[in-house]
């Protein structure tokens, strides 16, 4: 019974993780069929190879003449010949599909991925999503692509050699079918208790993986405050619960192959011994005994992979299940759907003229409010600074604009258009924004300033790092725009920094510009050497400009102030600086 309900199991196990994960493998299922029948082949011609040796064995026994080897031995090699090719070209079919299958997947996930809204980040940590791209995905297509071809070839080189042995003599092959349950019950324990370590051990994988990259990025903090030791036994304890999980499974895989070779021991054994009593009757020859028992120690191998696959199944369900978590997440924001009656702007603004009426948005789950009936308009070539306290709201719009959130009250309109009826492609190809926290990427100088313009000529980006001011200090780099910068640019100055991101802004060139905190970390002399920038980078375009820093007032065109998500007071910018 138990082995029943085990069985069942796994076979729901592996339909569901088949039933997600298949159609992504459907551009190379003609080479996965051709990889499996190969591999079928290399398993008969085996079953081939070991039939001539029996008849080479019996030949040399009864004659005790090499005429009897040439003619099955020259058969033997033509055999093994085939069964080498058609292995290799079934292995490297078979690799082939799965690494395409791991790209497919791994590029779907991470598409899919940067679909979520900012919600989705905030509920899960940056390593466990790195784990879950890594290692769930390759254990997910252990079972698959690979795995399914070792599933069929498995199963079709049981028939062959069972069939053999059948065949030679049914009666000992009874007495190996008698052990199978023993198999099957070893099988089942371990797969019961695997399934419970592999969710442990992926989980604990991820959570390892979120400490080292917390870890890593605050660095200079921990540094700053003499916590090495601190995050070094924070580390240690999760690599420790990671480490015993990872034995306890090491213990079972390590123990499984030499309980299957003990039975295995066991079968041969008992054939030989009952095969020797066969031979002294005259009802068996000994070429048919060493042709029986090489034929049964090849039905072991498929039969131990057959329970392994078990085991990979368990293991492939629980990273399935992982992975399925992030796919199945729901984009906050979307395209309007084809069938809707809202019509869909596919074209980016033109003018930039942005309208906020009566907006409010009210963050999931907090209970005070980001905004409430906020209204302005920004017109081209108008400059607008919003200004406010801490916790006034003021990032809250850099997050509607580019819609990583949709109002819950109100509207936006950008040249007279909802930003919910334009395309998120149109919509975000219509605005630059720059946040606060500045962004560097790994990469040369020249590749973080046409992030976002990738088609952007040596000239432009020039041109761009000098409309930025930062032309002069890029030329004193050892190698100018060529110099690779490390994540986050540790080399550079955060007013370095400031400038190749606006650089990055004056290149993109579109008509709505978004400044989030531009002088955030910035002495009195950097702000005062950044502001003729600013006033060149938002010349001829509608910006909004949000900071708490009243310097910039003299920027502005209108000074709009938050309180508590609304607007408390809108003035010119004489009136704030007066």
């Amino acid at each position: 019974m138990d082995i029943a309900v085990t069985a069942r199991a796994t076979q729901q196990d592996l339909r569901q993780v088949l039933a997600r994960f298949w159609p992504l493998a459907r551009p190379d299922r003609a080479t996965l069929t051709v990889a499996t029948l190969l591999m079928v082949a290399a398993a008969a011609a085996d079953t081939a190879a070991v039939w001539m040796f029996s008849d080479i064995v019996d030949g040399l026994a009864e004659t005790g003449s090499l005429a009897a080897y040439w003619a099955p031995a020259r058969w033997w090699i033509v055999a093994a010949v085939i069964g080498g090719v058609t292995t290799f070209a079934g292995s490297y079919l078979t690799g082939m599909a799965t690494e395409r299958f791991l790209l497919r997947l791994r590029d779907n996930t991470f598409a899919h991925l940067q679909r979520l809204s900012p919600e989705f980040f905030a509920r899960h940590s940056l390593g466990d999503l790195v784990a879950r791209l890594s290692g769930d995905i390759d254990a997910i297509e252990s079972m698959v692509s690979s795995g399914l071809v070792q599933l069929v070839v498995s199963g079709i080189s049981v028939l062959f050699f069972a069939g053999a042995i059948f065949y030679l003599r049914w009666d000992l092959a009874l007495v190996v079918m008698a052990l199978m349950p023993l198999l099957m019950l070893a099988t089942r324990r371990f797969s019961r208790r695997l399934n419970a370590l592999s969710r442990d051990e992926r989980a604990s994988n991820g959570a390892i993986t979120a400490r080292l990259e917390e870890s890593i990025a605050t660095i200079g903090l921990s540094q700053a405050y003499r916590t090495e030791d601190l995050q070094g036994r924070r580390l240690h304890h999760d690599g420790r619960r990671w480490m015993g999980i990872r034995l306890a499974q090491n213990r079972l895989s390590s123990l499984y192959t030499p309980l299957t070779d003990l039975l295995e021991t066991g079968a041969v054994l008992a054939v030989l011994g009952l095969g020797a009593w066969e031979i002294a009757a005259g009802r068996l020859t000994i070429g048919g005994l060493v042709g029986f028992a090489t034929y049964l120690g090849f039905l072991f191998a498929p039969l131990q992979r057959l329970g392994e696959l078990v085991l990979t199944v368990t293991a492939a369900r629980a990273s399935s299940d992982r992975l399925a978590e992030v796919l199945d997440a729901v984009p906050l924001i979307t395209d309007p759907a084809p069938a809707s009656n809202a019509r869909t702007v596919d074209a980016p603004a033109r003018h930039g003229l942005l309208s906020l009426s009566r907006v409010s948005f009210d963050y999931p789950g907090s209970p005070t409010p980001g905004l409430r009936d906020v209204s302005f308009t920004v017109r081209p070539g108008e400059l607008v600074l919003v200004t406010g306290p801490s916790g006034a709201g003021k990032s809250t719009l850099t997050r509607l604009l580019p819609r990583y959130y949709d109002p819950t009250g109100g509207a936006i309109t950008l040249d007279g258009v909802d930003l919910r009826d334009y395309s998120l492609a149109a919509l975000r190809q219509s605005l630059t924004l720059l946040p606060q926290e500045i962004t560097i990427l790994t990469g040369t100088v020249a590749d973080n300033i046409a992030y976002g313009s990738p088609h952007a000529t040596p000239e432009a980006v020039a041109e761009a790092a000098r409309a930025a001011g930062a032309e002069e200090f890029i030329r004193r780099l050892p190698n100018g725009f060529d110099t690779r910068l490390g994540h986050r640019g540790p080399q550079l100055s955060g007013g370095q920094r400031q400038r190749i991101a606006l650089a990055r802004a004056f290149l993109r060139d579109t008509p709505l510009l978004v400044l989030d905190e531009p002088t955030t970390g910035l002495d009195n002399r950097a702000v005062a050497e950044l502001v003729p920038t600013l006033r060149t980078l938002a010349h001829g375009r509608a910006t909004l400009l949000i900071s708490h820093d009243l310097s910039l007032a003299a920027l502005a065109d209108t000074v709009i102030t938050l309180d508590h998500g609304t607007v408390s007071t809108t003035a010119t910018a004489e009136v704030v600086s007066a």
